[in-house]
């Protein structure tokens, strides 16, 4: 975890795929619910079906998410659980700007966070 790291570079363009919300979402509704076609992600994210494919494909393409193909219909996962925890670390972060106890830090007395 060099700053000089060759990866500092790739981590850069991790950031900026994850940089759009309805990707954050999409992110988040594969981690809570799994496996999902591209109509109930579509429902889950508030956007249209061939939005969200645009927005998966990219994911695709970036080896965030992984597909299944079961007759007709593709079904969509994580590749990994980093994504998934990027996405949860920067909830947490923004859940640190509104000041106060943020919800994630709830029960967690004497550990030190």
């Amino acid at each position: 975890m060099d700053p000089d790291s060759q990866f500092v570079e790739l981590a850069v363009e991790v950031f900026a795929m994850l940089a759009d919300a309805t990707r954050v979402r999409i992110i988040l509704a594969l981690r809570n619910h799994g496996e999902l076609s591209v109509n109930h992600l579509a429902e889950l994210v508030g956007k249209s079906p061939a939005a969200v494919s645009q927005h998966l494909a990219k994911l695709r393409l970036a080896r965030v998410v992984a597909t299944r193909q079961q007759a007709q219909k593709i079904f969509y996962r994580l590749e990994n659980e980093h994504a998934a925890q990027l996405v949860s670390d920067a909830i947490f972060q923004a859940e640190h700007s509104l000041g106060g106890t943020p919800r994630h830090h709830h029960g967690e007395a004497g550990d030190g966070s």
